[in-house]
């Protein structure tokens, strides 16, 4: 489990593909950037522009892990030399700054929207059909491996044509803190949904039916 606050910005230096073809993932060599690595094992999870993945070596200043061809084909920014988002697991001595987050894609956004608005910036980002109705006015999104707080909704079309667009305002530390000072209108983002959302959804739908 994560919290969406991101630790440090890091750098993917280099992308080796793995055997096994089309069909295979790649293996990414990572500079942690500000995010101490004493405390890192093996086979701990570090979440990597919001997707949760497993350290399989590390040294002082760098550690790897392998990404699947499915994570590749269901995330953004994990097969490009890049600056990412990094956050350790969480552990239960720590306080949750953002909130509960699973490191686990949900799908990708959009950028329509990303322009400054006082000393602020105003993102605004449209999600894919299937994610629209677990997002609500002051709820929680993660976008890029970042908890953000959702300003504004707006539901664009109808039945399977809908499409919802939600704004976030992002404050200044945010932007100097995180990768998403990057972005651009047309860019997409890894976007995970809130975690009560999900399950709350799912109850309500068994017990309609």
């Amino acid at each position: 489990m994560f919290t969406g606050i991101v630790a440090a910005v890091g750098k993917i230096e280099s992308v080796k593909p793995l055997e096994g073809g089309s069909f295979a993932g790649v293996r990414l060599d990572i500079h942690a950037g500000g995010l101490p690595l004493a405390d890192v094992n093996l086979g701990d999870s570090i979440a990597i522009n919001g997707a949760c993945m497993t350290v399989i070596e590390k040294d002082a200043t760098n550690f790897r892990v392998d990404v699947s061809r499915e994570s590749l084909n269901k995330t953004v920014g994990l097969d490009t030399l890049t600056e990412v988002n990094l956050e350790k697991a969480l552990t239960l001595n720590e306080r949750l700054g953002g909130h509960l987050v699973s490191g686990h894609v949900d799908g990708l956004g959009v950028v329509r929207k990303f322009e400054p608005v006082g000393e602020s910036w105003e993102l605004v980002v449209e999600a894919p059909h299937d994610l629209a109705k677990f997002l609500a006015y002051k709820g929680s999104i993660v976008v890029n491996g970042v908890s953000l707080t959702v300003n504004r909704i707006s539901d664009l079309g109808a039945g399977a044509d809908l499409v919802c667009q939600f704004s976030i305002n992002l404050i200044p530390h945010t932007i100097a803190v995180t990768t998403l000072k990057h972005l651009a209108v047309g860019a997409k983002v890894n976007l995970e949904i809130d975690l009560i959302a999900r399950y709350v959804e799912r109850m309500v739908s068994l017990g309609a039916a």
